[in-house]
This record gives C-alpha cells, sequence and structure tokens, in this order.
C-alpha cells in the first residue's frame, strides 16, 4: 500500500469514527474493576498500553479488588465496569447489571489430569479440584461429568478453595487428581509430566468466562462513554491478534513472566483460539448458561434476555467501525 492510500483510508476511518461516536467535551476518567492480574485481562493491558482508550477520550483506572467488595461498588457506579465471573453472579441474582460484550463467549479451561488419568473412565475414585460449590468451575466439572456419563459417587468434587495456581500445586502434589485449569497453566502442566485429557472448549459446553458488566446508572446517564469503552477494547481485540509479539510483550511487563512457552500459550488462548472478535454476547449460549446454573442450585432471578445490552457492540457492526478494522464482515 502507497503512503497516500494509507493516508486515505486513516482519514476515511477516523471520519467513520468521529461521524458514529462523537468526542466528548473532556477526557473522562472510569474504573472498572479485575479480581486479579490475569492472562484473560491480555486486550484491557494492551489497550492501555496503545493508547485506545485515551484515542477515545477515557482515563481508565484499572484496579484489582476482590467480589466481595467490587459488586458493591459496581452496583453503586463507584466503578463503571466489571468483568467475569462476579458480576455474573450478581446479575443472575437481580443486581442491576448488564453484559455489554463478551471478549470470550466460551470455556478457556482444559481439563488437567495426573499422569495415570488417560480418560474419563479413569476418573472413577479420583477427586477434582474446584474453587468452591456453585462457582463457575465446580458447575462446569459437574456438567462434564454428567455428559461422560459419571456420578457424583463414582468421583469426587472437591472444593479446596485458594488461586488456580494453589489448586495447580494440589494437582501436582497428588492431593487431587484432576483440575480444570486455563492458559497458560496448561502448558505448564506439559512440562510437569500432566495431562491435559479435555479442551473443554471443544465439548461444546455452555458457559461465559469473561463478559463485561456496566450498571443501569451507567448505561442510562452515560450511553456514549459506554459506546467508547467497547470501541477501544474491540480495537485491542484487532491489535492484540495482528501483533503477537507486542501483545505477548505487554504480557511479560504486566505479569512479570519471561518463559517464552508460556507466553505463547497464553497468546494462542487469549489472543487467536478463544477470543470472539465480533463481542457480541451469544444470546443461545447465555440462555444454556442460566439453565446449566438454576440446575446447580445457583440463585437466578433474571430472564436471560435481561442479562445483556448488545446494541453498544452492534453499533459496531451497523456503523462500518468493525469492517474498517478487520477489512471483513465480522459473524
Amino acid at each position: 500500500m502507497n503512503v497516500k492510500a494509507f493516508v486515505f483510508l486513516t482519514l476515511l476511518f477516523n471520519s467513520i469514527h468521529s461521524l458514529c461516536f462523537p468526542q466528548p467535551s473532556k477526557t473522562l476518567t472510569v474504573y472498572q474493576a479485575i479480581s486479579t492480574p490475569d492472562f484473560g485481562y491480555l486486550p484491557t493491558y494492551v489497550a492501555r498500553a496503545k493508547g485506545f482508550f485515551t484515542d477515545e477520550r477515557l482515563d481508565l483506572k484499572v484496579i484489582v479488588m476482590n467480589s466481595r467488595v467490587s459488586m458493591p461498588a459496581l452496583i453503586a457506579n463507584e466503578i463503571q465496569f466489571g468483568v467475569a465471573g462476579p458480576s455474573i453472579t450478581g446479575a443472575l441474582r437481580g443486581a442491576p447489571l448488564k453484559a455489554i460484550f463478551f471478549i470470550y463467549n466460551t470455556s478457556t479451561f482444559q481439563f488437567t489430569v495426573r499422569p495415570e488419568i488417560r480418560g474419563a473412565e479413569d476418573l472413577k475414585g479420583k477427586s477434582i479440584g474446584v474453587s468452591k460449590a456453585g462457582d463457575l468451575d465446580d458447575r462446569l466439572m459437574k456438567t462434564l461429568l454428567k455428559k461422560n456419563n459419571l456420578s457424583a459417587g463414582e468421583v469426587t468434587i472437591r472444593p479446596i478453595g485458594g488461586s488456580q495456581s494453589e489448586r495447580y500445586n494440589a494437582l501436582i502434589g497428588g492431593i487431587i487428581e484432576a483440575a480444570p485449569v486455563t492458559p497458560p497453566l496448561d502448558a505448564r502442566g506439559k512440562k510437569d509430566g500432566l495431562n491435559n485429557i479435555y479442551n473443554l472448549k471443544d465439548l461444546s459446553l455452555p458457559f461465559i468466562y469473561s463478559s463485561v458488566h456496566t450498571n443501569s446508572k451507567t448505561l442510562k446517564e452515560k450511553p456514549q462513554l459506554v459506546q467508547r469503552f467497547v470501541a477501544a477494547m474491540a480495537e485491542s481485540v484487532y491489535f492484540v491478534e495482528k501483533n503477537p509479539d507486542k501483545a505477548k510483550a505487554s504480557l511479560s511487563k504486566v505479569l512479570k513472566i519471561s518463559e517464552s512457552e508460556i507466553l505463547q500459550s497464553a497468546y494462542d488462548a487469549y489472543a487467536v483460539s478463544l477470543v470472539n472478535r465480533s463481542m457480541i454476547v451469544p444470546a443461545n449460549a447465555l440462555a444454556e448458561a442460566v439453565d446449566v446454573a438454576r440446575e446447580s442450585g445457583a440463585s437466578v432471578r433474571k430472564k436471560p434476555a435481561e442479562l445483556f445490552d448488545n446494541s453498544f457492540a452492534e453499533q459496531l457492526q451497523k456503523s462500518g467501525f468493525l469492517r474498517e478494522i478487520w477489512g471483513v464482515e465480522l459473524r
């Protein structure tokens, strides 16, 4: 592409962007809560590092806090955006929250097991470690056992708490025989002699991993803020996929990890394999996931359609914003 063509396309993109998402009069400070620094927040790390939020006149502050603190803060609009499990659980229970996009709308878990286990039939008499009863990994494991015609009497699901790394160490130490882990722990497991017998994505189980939620006050009073936040994240999703070295460098810097195998495993999962490029919340998958949560005993007070708002991601499609980035229509 020559310089004139590049300049023309850049000006065209900026013109479409300005028409669809008018510039606010000043930069707005917004807050996003994450439960822990994690590989799954790769697009957020890159969006901040590359200035995609700044381009949208947003000064994004990312705060690490547990769900006991972040949920009330999100509901009270002390923070504007929350991610993944805690927000989903709160919305199911009736909190005034809605998912505005999904970066990953499938399971990121690998089912990692001790070396002597080769398949589902070898799980009989064994124990699977999860965080706690009712959490996403617990519900997912129950669904997995049901799919393989294994009963609770044949396989023990053992809530052992702690972080995923702590449960991984329990697996290495033989305290449990299996555990769901997310990349790049699956890559570390291979190095440690463990087996990954299922990529849970391939089982087509209904699952919600990384949705971004906001509260009703922000949706009602500052919809353009939400639109610009979604636009910045969409641009980052594209940049991350097309610039692997820069994406891995960002992960390395934020998480202080240098092992190339670990960084590559994380990139392959969170930038390519699992990512939802359109960012649309899949209504059918969400409805199935709600049914699974209800069957597992979770308190569900809302209908699936009340849990999400796709208008912001859809606007990126209608305006031509995503087509300008990717060069094709996303489905």
